[in-house]
């Protein structure tokens, strides 16, 4: 695999995404279970950029948050947001796009795209639960994997699986609108 430099147009589609992530996040839906718009904002740098650029993207939201601005749900920032009890879930946004990358070019047919993203939703979920379970325990709590899906996945299933739809039909209407191709280039 030969290494392609980013070009400007790449950086600043990287840079927008990240910023939209961010934006995303703030965003909260005040239902019985509070939840953001964040994931969609992944999903959405993944569908448009692709799986190396919507990586790269994850990764710079990621950084921009470590190093204190308030890219997380709720304004959160910082290390401290990364590795508390739901920071292996902001992680798991990374194993999504890695896997997402990896398999990408080997996926021809839509569906298996789709797929992938389903399939790297699930590893967030269990990535991030295994997080929530360790930090917790190490707190004190006694939090076992399962009850951690409870609290952290069950009631978050259909507003994530319904954010990877609208990601698939905005995607499809803003690379019409933008004249993108699949994969943002």
């Amino acid at each position: 695999m030969k290494n392609n430099p980013l070009t400007v147009r790449q950086i600043t589609r990287i840079a927008l995404m990240s910023a939209l992530i961010a934006v995303c996040a703030w965003i909260n839906i005040p239902l019985t279970v509070p939840f953001t718009l964040q994931l969609l904002g992944v999903f959405l740098a993944l569908r448009l950029l692709g799986g190396r650029d919507g990586t790269l993207c994850i990764a710079l939201y990621i950084l921009l948050g470590a190093v204190g601005l308030p890219v997380f749900a709720n304004f959160s920032a910082g290390i401290s947001a990364l590795i508390g009890p739901t920071g292996g879930y902001i992680l798991g946004f990374l194993l999504m796009g890695v896997l997402y990358w990896l398999l990408e070019k080997h996926l021809t047919k839509r569906l298996y795209l789709e797929l992938t993203l389903l399939f790297g939703l699930v590893i967030c979920y269990a990535f991030g639960t295994l997080w929530f379970s360790i930090v917790m325990n190490a707190r004190g709590k006694s939090i076992g994997f399962f009850s951690g899906l409870g609290i952290c996945v069950f009631p978050f299933i259909l507003p994530d699986l319904a954010k990877l739809v609208v990601s698939g039909l905005l995607a499809a209407q803003l690379q019409k609108a933008l004249r993108l191709g699949s994969a943002g280039r």
